[in-house]
């Protein structure tokens, strides 16, 4: 829980990443920060989706279109978060020598993206069927 709160707040002072060990080759900095914008791009995605599906399906039933635009708003906040934090560990441990962190969170978004997307097919076919 230590080391979490020092990463957030790396994520408001991340000049204070270069404090820690040695600068790393520019080339893994700059690949660790375009994985990070490519998390962000996927945030995005995620953020719109939610929003098209609570815009663009106004026949579908309340419940179903708040949830489905819920799941996804919830997915694109989880992943923006976890991509400044992901970036930072990445970097920390650069700098370290260590090993690069893992993370479940790959698994844990596309399971959501998964159930999001059967729901979704769900909806498709019942509305063909009625």
């Amino acid at each position: 829980m230590i080391d979490f709160a020092r990463n957030v707040h790396l994520w408001f002072a991340p000049e204070r990443v270069r404090d820690e060990g040695s600068t790393p080759d520019y080339r893994f900095s700059l690949a660790n920060e375009r994985t990070f914008l490519a998390w962000l791009r996927t945030a995005l995605a995620l953020i719109g989706g939610g929003f098209a599906v609570d815009q663009f399906l106004p026949h579908l039933r309340w419940a179903w279109r708040a949830g489905l635009a819920l799941a996804l708003l919830a997915a694109g906040v989880l992943c923006a978060l976890r991509a400044v934090n992901h970036w930072v560990r990445c970097e920390r441990a650069m700098r370290r020598g260590e090993d690069l962190p893992v993370s479940r969170f790959p698994v844990l978004l596309s399971l959501v993206i998964a159930v999001v997307a059967v729901a979704m097919v769900v909806v498709v076919l019942a509305g063909w069927a009625g």
